[in-house]
């Protein structure tokens, strides 16, 4: 799952049960636990960090990270790794495992629900039949932010009537530069069914140039490039070209540089020393790859190359979204919170996997996992010794660890929740909608159930 829902109420889960209470944290005048102002800021956490300029991993263990991640983890793909050739089985298994007819009602913006003549009709516009025996293999790379989505439509759907915030057709999004191999099209042409290194699904075709396998493949690896370290960046805008006016470079993307790009040549219409020329894809009328000069200017929050993994950067990554409003799946051009932390990560040169659950058991970082037979005192025990940038993760949810103050551990994540467990014992909700640093310990589903008994895996960054 990619949400950060909060959950209905679990049963208490055998073995977490505890004498200890969570602690009580004052309430402040915004309403949020336990939060002062000073802490919304990465300095606050930074001061705090032990050794906090000490690179955590270097490039060179972040590399190894990487190709392990992708020997080993079978929620990510090695795309030069795929055959030539690949067989309609194959193809199909991906499509039919994602275009599932729904297995509950689901509703649609008005309200409606979503019937079997609709279902029917989505499911058609997968046309699986269409497949051949054998499909051989199309790279490409996407142009622009684009939504990647269940079905073959912008149709959102809901879990219920009223509630029009978590789209369950949407799944994530990929990013200018990202390479992909389209494996089919949809009944209308207007959609192609994408493996990317981190995701598969449904995009629109208006998104994606097809390129041969030494255009896309080298574009990925050259160098030099620079990385994205906002936020989000935008090219300069430029009325002589279009497809590379203005766009959207989320964090963590990587993008080349044109370091041979002749001195005072201009660049669309602009003189190019007060920027950094760098090179984008873009889709040709007939739906072929070029790559196209642009200008970021030089005053855009990147960083040529990736930046060193250290406490203190990583705490300052992680706040630049501070703020940012949750986007179930990529949505609202914002992030979930797996997504929240993997464009974290991406700017240090490391590759997660897309959804919290397969985070949450990748085998490539430092792994503990919580059973039910653990209890609240021996999870606290292992949250205590956590460091800035270790993950934690409940069911259908994960945190980021920012600090201590004195046994309380503090977080930061993108959260569509939570509630928290009051001096009364009542359950308040927050819903924060929004990335958010909270404390651990008060959060709770239900006054017999905290987040902390709920704790399923920890994942350390760390060597």
């Amino acid at each position: 799952m990619r949400s950060s829902l909060v959950l209905p109420a679990l049963a208490l889960l055998a073995g977490c049960s505890s004498a200890t209470p969570p602690r009580t944290l004052p309430v402040t005048a915004h309403g949020v636990i336990g939060v002062e102002a000073a802490q919304l800021q990465p300095g606050f956490w930074t001061g705090l960090a032990a050794r906090r300029d000490q690179v955590m991993l270097t490039a060179e263990a972040i590399a190894a990270q990487n190709r392990t991640l992708l020997d080993q983890d079978r929620s990510v793909t090695d795309l030069e790794r795929l055959p030539a050739v690949l067989t309609g089985e194959q193809v199909r298994a991906w499509v039919t495992g994602l275009s599932r007819a729904p297995g509950r009602t689901l509703f649609d913006e008005r309200g409606d629900s979503l019937g079997a003549d609709r279902v029917a009709e989505l499911l058609a516009s997968v046309q699986p039949e269409a497949l051949p025996a054998q499909q051989p293999l199309r790279f490409a790379l996407i142009t622009r932010r684009a939504d990647l989505r269940t079905f073959p439509t912008r149709l959102r759907v809901f879990s219920s009537r009223g509630d029009t915030d978590i789209d369950r057709f949407q799944e994530t999004a990929l990013f200018p530069g990202t390479p992909a191999v389209i494996v089919h099209a949809s009944r209308d042409g207007e959609w192609w069914f994408v493996v990317s290194p981190t995701y598969t699904a449904w995009v629109e075709k208006r998104f994606v140039a097809e390129g041969t396998r030494e255009q896309v493949l080298g574009y990925v690896r050259q160098t030099p490039f620079v990385v994205v370290t906002g936020a989000t960046v935008r090219t300069v805008y430029t009325p002589e070209a279009p497809a590379v006016s203005e766009v959207q470079l989320d964090m963590g993307t990587r993008v080349p540089l044109v370091a041979d790009w002749p001195p005072g040549r201009h660049v669309n219409g602009q003189h190019p020393y007060t920027s950094r020329v760098i090179a984008l894809p873009v889709r040709t009328p007939e739906g072929g790859l070029a790559l196209v000069p642009a200008l970021l200017p030089r005053t855009a929050d990147v960083s040529e190359g990736y930046l060193a993994l250290t406490p203190r950067l990583l705490l300052e990554q992680s706040f630049k979204f501070l703020g940012e409003r949750y986007g179930w799946g990529h949505s609202y051009n914002a992030r979930d919170c797996s997504g929240f932390v993997s464009d974290v990560y991406r700017t240090f040169g490391m590759m997660l996997p897309r959804n919290t659950g397969d985070q949450a058991a990748t085998p490539v970082l430092r792994r503990t996992a919580f059973t039910q037979a653990d209890t609240r005192e021996q999870r606290l025990a292992v949250v205590r010794g956590l460091q800035p940038g270790d993950l934690i993760f409940i069911p259908g949810h994960e945190m980021m660890v920012i600090g201590q103050l004195g046994d309380e551990p503090y977080i930061i994540h993108d959260t569509h929740g939570p509630s928290y467990l009051a001096p009364n014992g009542e359950i308040v909700s927050l819903a924060l909608n929004g990335v958010a640093v909270t404390p651990l310990t008060p959060l709770a589903g239900n006054p017999q159930v905290t987040w902390v008994d709920r704790i399923t895996a920890i994942q350390r960054i760390r060597p």
